[in-house]
């Protein structure tokens, strides 16, 4: 179930993605204000901590990330 999870973020992040996939073209600056992405803070999150917890603190990450955020560096 993990590696499918993963799967899937690793698509989105190949083909979605403001900031890894096409549409980083327009989005020359990125769309998260968070360094790690917030799909790639998800998937550390779920290597290290599992699917239940990891999901849920990739939610919460989604949640807080908008352009009145404070943003900035956020380890899983």
């Amino acid at each position: 179930m993990k590696k499918i999870i993963l799967g899937i973020i690793i698509i989105y992040q190949k083909t979605l993605s403001p900031d890894h996939g096409l549409l980083r073209y327009f989005f020359p600056r990125g769309a998260c204000s968070f360094y790690p992405t917030c799909s790639e803070y998800m998937c550390e999150s779920i290597k290290k901590f599992g699917i239940l917890k990891g999901v849920t603190k990739g939610i919460k990450r989604i949640a807080r990330c908008h352009p009145w955020g404070p943003g900035g560096y956020d380890p899983a």
